[in-house]
């Protein structure tokens, strides 16, 4: 596109997406006007036809005629509006009452507590059979009032909405009291309005993860870096929440007010980032959103991987927020990840994987098209994509709908572990298979457990993660215990950095609350197993524009490693 030699001239008021720069010549009849709006009609009226727009800065060459938008000719012509004004006019009452409640909301939002001691000190931890546990607690939930629900009857909502109880527990709380609007109790027909605050006093039972310590790589004024053991969520999500990388780095470790810089998988180990200031969180994440950062992987896949590099483009589309899951698709966002194998022990390979762009999922999902699956990604390594488990995108045929349906078909019949912290889908009830015989009291077969269903709605909390429950009769293997995790480890961990209290080596009975009205305490889940709380995916290295981490590899990532090593 040639450029006009004169200047540019761009009024005042008038939206830049809906704007046309124009060129005045020095000594043309423009110079002459004074006036803003006479400026701005006059150069309107004399645009040259056809207008080239300037790519560079407009997003649509359609512009408003200033008189279109100050109405000052015939009383015809004051009369006359157009559709927008009309509905601006029409509607100008309720939209302003529901900008004001929206930002109202926000003030409201602002004042509600994060994560203080108070929070941090609800509950504590206790080691159990190589597992890091939460005893069970009282906890609050609460959510805003959405706009599609106001004028709906409490009850009718909770019913619908949040499918985690049915609805004669629901009244039952509204009823008690422990369901509040405003921290105020409420008859069971009452009618939701803007701004009203939801809260549900609930007894919060947490997943168990391992008790594999955190251990820092490296720690200064500015940042924190961390290797993550597999299992352990970032922040909190869903059914976890002290069971968290940022709770158990501020209750064991001192290191509280972290900036999450990225994340990582809730079932991928390695490198995790944190900020010690807004300042450093924002510069380091705005050097990975601009690709800044090299990041290298390590994982293990099913098969012999070619010898040579692999370098993957297809683009990835996310199927569905809700739960969670990615597919190659034409109609993707643009990536590329780099594979290389690093070593073959004849059933499965060892490979490096350098992503150069930060898509969900993306090296699961370029390894699934490739046709070599993360060995035990259970996500993308499932015949729910069809007997060729998405190898070269082939789906079996399905369409998005049928494997969305299908995926949480599977979740809900096998209390599936494949839904990311990321996922908005939750277990709800749990399956036969994951309850132990000896069962506390009786149970109303239609009381569900206390699931997060729609959790960004119920709670402050980012969106849900899965529960992790072992599906096998047969007693798990003996892990380390953490004080064995401790002095295993070369790194810096609780013990030596902080000296801050470690969990109950031992369950304390002492600290265990029980509510008459839980469904969870009146059931016994049995414990998940090493392989559960595991998938061969690590976060080995990263490396900005002045600073690069590494951590050790895990045991799996050995050449000569094989399944029979597990224990």
């Amino acid at each position: 596109m040639q450029h006009h030699p004169g200047s540019w001239y761009l009024p005042w008021g008038v939206p830049l997406q809906k704007m046309v720069a124009v060129p005045i010549h020095p000594g043309g009849p423009l110079q002459q006007l004074h006036h803003p709006a006479l400026m701005q009609s006059a150069m309107l009226a004399g645009l040259p036809a056809p207008l080239t727009p300037l790519r560079t800065f407009i997003t649509q060459p359609a512009m408003r005629q200033p008189s279109q938008r100050k109405i000052c000719g015939s009383e015809k012509e004051k009369g006359k509006l157009s559709g927008t004004e009309k509905r601006k006019a029409d509607d100008g009452e309720p939209n302003k009452d529901l900008k004001k409640a929206k930002l109202e909301t926000k003030a409201l939002k602002a004042k509600r507590p994060g994560f203080t001691d108070d929070r941090y000190n609800e509950t504590s931890y206790y080691i159990e059979n190589g597992l890091r546990k939460v005893y069970p607690y009282y906890f609050t939930f609460t959510t805003f009032t959405k706009g599609r629900w106001v004028g709906e009857r409490i009850l009718d909502v909770f019913a619908r909405e949040f499918r985690a109880h049915p609805a004669e527990e629901y009244e039952r709380c509204i009823r008690a009291g422990t369901l509040t609007v405003n921290y105020e109790k409420v008859p069971t027909d009452y009618k939701l309005k803007h701004n009203d605050l939801l809260a549900n006093v609930v007894h919060r039972h947490e997943v168990p993860v391992t008790c594999h310590p955190i251990t820092i790589v490296h720690m200064d004024e500015d940042v924190v870096v961390v290797n993550k053991p597999a299992s352990i969520p970032v922040h909190p999500c869903g059914r976890y929440r002290h069971n968290t990388v940022v709770f158990i780095l501020a209750k064991e470790y001192n290191l509280k007010n972290l900036r999450t810089i990225h994340r990582l998988d809730r079932l991928t180990s390695g490198l995790l980032l944190f900020g010690r200031s807004p300042k450093k969180a924002r510069q380091m994440e705005h050097q990975i959103r601009n690709r800044l950062v090299q990041k290298e992987y390590v994982c293990r896949v099913e098969g012999e991987f070619p010898s040579e590099i692999v370098e993957c483009r297809e683009p990835i589309e996310v199927v569905s927020y809700k739960i969670g899951v990615c597919k190659v698709s034409p109609k993707g966002k643009d990536c590329v990840t780099t594979f290389q194998k690093l070593g073959y022990n004849g059933k499965t390979s060892i490979v490096l994987c350098k992503p150069r762009t930060g898509r969900m999922h993306q090296i699961r999902v370029h390894l699934q098209y490739l046709g070599y699956p993360v060995v035990n990604d259970p996500l993308y390594n499932h015949v729910v994509f069809g007997p060729a488990k998405g190898r070269n995108g082939d789906l079996g045929g399905k369409t998005d709908e049928e494997l969305v349906r299908d995926l949480i078909n599977i979740h809900n019949a096998e209390n599936w572990l494949g839904m990311d912290g990321d996922s908005d889908l939750s277990m709800f009830k749990p399956m036969k298979t994951d309850i132990d015989e000896t069962v506390v009291g009786d149970l109303d077969p239609k009381v569900r457990v206390l699931g997060d269903d729609d959790a960004e709605s119920v709670s402050r909390e980012p969106s849900p993660c899965e529960d992790t429950c072992d599906t096998s009769s047969e007693p798990m293997p003996m892990m380390p215990s953490i004080e064995t995790c401790r002095n295993n480890s070369a790194k810096v961990t609780v013990a030596t950095q902080t000296g801050h209290e470690a969990p109950d080596l031992a369950f304390n009975p002492d600290k265990m609350t029980v509510d008459k009205h839980c469904y969870e305490c009146k059931v016994r889940y049995r414990d998940p197993k090493p392989q559960d709380l595991v998938m061969y995916l690590h976060a080995w290295k990263y490396k900005g524009p002045d600073w690069e981490y590494e951590t050790e590899l895990p045991d799996w990532a050995r050449n000569d490693w094989t399944e029979e090593d597990i224990v």
